[in-house]
């Protein structure tokens, strides 16, 4: 069993298996991935993914404004927590720091807009998905400060060194990989993957981006996150079943709200894996 930790399934649009999400989920089924989150980027998008959510039971959501989104408005903590509450999201985020591109969002909204999605996930006792880059001192900053240790959160897409996860980690945050980690040129980051303790990982695909080898340049699509696992296994000389049954049971002490017990199948699969009591 795998799961996508973090997917954008409405922004697939017509780029995998034809534009058919149910053909694009059936796949990654085939590949023996058991669950999927489906992560926001506008609040505006929220209507759209809790339709996908109702339709397909093994699809959770989360509430949340990326860091380099243009919003007409900007949401208030209170904004933030009525999306989540609303549309039953599991998680806040994404949200976070690019520094790459403070052209595009400064970085003074960037940061203010991050403090609210840790307020209003604080307030809810929900995980926090956090988009970093270029940004380390800000982005632990503001989680030293908001952040209950128990509840936790993820910084996904991970493409930082082994310090800033060590540091994260320390905050009950999870590391989460994509794609990257199987490219050539990212050595040093399946070096991170392999001296992570394994308790504290997850996998994603991040599709419709950043496919993995040997996809690349093709649109994502959750099936793939099979390879991220793989290569994961590789890096560190474990089985992928092991691989797999680790981070499946990492996600569900993660996302607490994203119930394993969703499906009948679900849960005999997962306690057949222990990681539910019968």
């Amino acid at each position: 069993m795998f799961v996508d930790s973090h997917c954008h399934l409405d922004r697939l649009s017509d780029k995998t298996h034809g534009g058919d999400l149910a053909a694009t989920l059936s796949a990654a089924r085939e590949a023996h991935v058991s669950q999927f989150l489906a992560v926001c980027v506008s609040l505006d998008d929220m209507p759209a993914l809790a339709a996908i959510g109702r339709e397909h039971e093994d699809v959770v959501i989360s509430a949340g404004l990326h860091p380099l989104h243009t919003p007409a408005v900007e949401p208030d903590v209170e904004a933030i927590r009525e999306a989540a509450n609303d549309y039953q999201a599991v998680a806040i985020g994404e949200t976070g720091l690019d520094y790459h591109y403070r052209d595009s969002v400064p970085e003074a909204v960037q940061y203010a807009r991050f403090e609210r999605h840790l307020m209003a996930a604080r307030e809810l006792e929900l995980p926090v998905i956090v988009h970093t880059r270029e940004a380390r001192e800000d982005t632990l900053a503001l989680l030293e400060k908001h952040i209950d240790p128990q509840v936790g959160g993820v910084l996904h897409c991970f493409t930082e060194d082994l310090d800033m996860a060590r540091r994260a980690v320390g905050l009950g945050f999870y590391i989460s990989l994509s794609g990257i980690v199987t490219f050539a040129s990212a050595t040093a980051l399946r070096d991170v993957a392999a001296r992570l303790p394994l308790d504290r990982l997850l996998i994603e695909t991040d599709s419709p981006y950043l496919a993995p080898v040997p996809h690349r340049g093709k649109p994502n699509e959750p099936a793939w996150v099979v390879n991220v696992a793989e290569c994961i296994a590789e890096a560190r000389g474990i089985s992928v079943d092991e691989l797999a049954m680790q981070t499946t049971a990492n996600f569900y002490h993660l996302f607490r709200a994203a119930s394993p017990d969703a499906t009948p199948g679900q849960r005999e699969s997962l306690t057949r894996a222990g990681l539910l009591s019968p």
